[in-house]
């Protein structure tokens, strides 16, 4: 799946170091899902140096600056940053002018897509750290500009002291299986139109299990049985920990369709499953186990 970039080692350990000559910067456009990149002729992707932005860094910057360079994680030896900003247009009128021509703004899932893996990683990791800075520049206690972290990555309001931290979402997908079938859904208003699986977040008081439960029952009107754990997931792109779990249908397999949520759900046979392995996500993982390719 994306996180796996063996023999590369992810470090999320929080540091205030300054940027080096071999490490990158993952910047986001002000508005959609669009990343800058150089996509050279062989399909990969190159993300500019962080060095270029080094003027920038939460060292340098004042606090209240409309432009900060945020150290993020590290593989191996590189280390990876973003800026935190206002959203300005100013603000992006200097970003594109540090860039100069060479890189230009490309839809987000291109990160999947195309490689090194441990770039399209931490594309995606970038992209949930940086939502999470972008939505915490105020305290949602008393209004102050939050100040990051010194020791430790959250965000402190020097005023009334509330700390925030990272915000991770759990979430299941669910392989319901009735025999040789699993049941198949398409989300509907998505920029993805394959196929999926059963999927929803969990909410208060929840466990995973009960997750399963409540979330194959509104989206399909099925009971389940034999909830089995299989594997989980970051998924940076959306913020979330994705638990996978496989079940079976109990009693009636009638479905019933929730038209608010999804396009289409069906059973489909195990023979008949035309998707292949990709080793991104933990979905087209557990429908290609179930279809015997992995």
């Amino acid at each position: 799946m994306i996180q796996d970039i063996a023999p590369a080692v992810f470090d999320n350990v929080y540091k205030l170091t300054p940027p080096g000559e071999k490490d990158r910067i993952v910047l986001f456009a002000a508005a959609g899902r669009k990343v800058y990149l150089l996509v050279d002729a062989g399909e990969e992707i190159v993300l500019p140096p962080a060095s270029l932005f080094a003027s920038f860094h939460q060292e340098q910057a004042m606090l209240s600056s409309k432009l900060r360079l945020q150290y993020l994680f590290s593989i191996d030896e590189t280390s990876y940053y973003t800026l935190v900003h206002d959203g300005s247009e100013a603000v992006f009128a200097e970003i594109e002018k540090v860039l100069g021509d060479a890189y230009e703004l490309q839809p987000l899932f291109l990160a999947r897509k195309s490689g090194p893996r441990e770039d399209a990683f931490a594309v995606e990791t970038a992209w949930q750290l940086y939502g999470w800075y972008r939505d915490n520049r105020f305290c949602g206690r008393c209004g102050s500009l939050m100040q990051p972290g010194v020791k430790e990555r959250n965000m402190c309001c020097p005023t009334c002291k509330n700390t925030v931290y990272p915000k991770i979402m759990p979430a299941v997908i669910v392989g319901v299986t009735k025999g040789d079938q699993i049941l198949m859904t398409r989300y509907k208003g998505r920029e993805y139109g394959g196929h999926a699986l059963i999927a929803g977040f969990c909410e208060i008081g929840e466990t995973g299990e009960d997750t399963v439960r409540r979330e194959v029952m509104e989206e399909a009107g099925i009971h389940v049985k034999n909830i089995r754990y299989y594997k989980s997931q970051p998924w940076g792109f959306e913020s979330d920990l994705l638990l996978g779990y496989f079940c079976e249908a109990d009693g009636d397999e009638e479905i019933r369709m929730d038209d608010d949520e999804l396009s289409e759900a069906v059973w489909i046979k195990r023979d008949e499953i035309e998707e292949h392995f990709e080793n991104m996500s933990l979905t087209n993982e557990m429908i290609c186990h179930f279809k015997g390719e992995i």
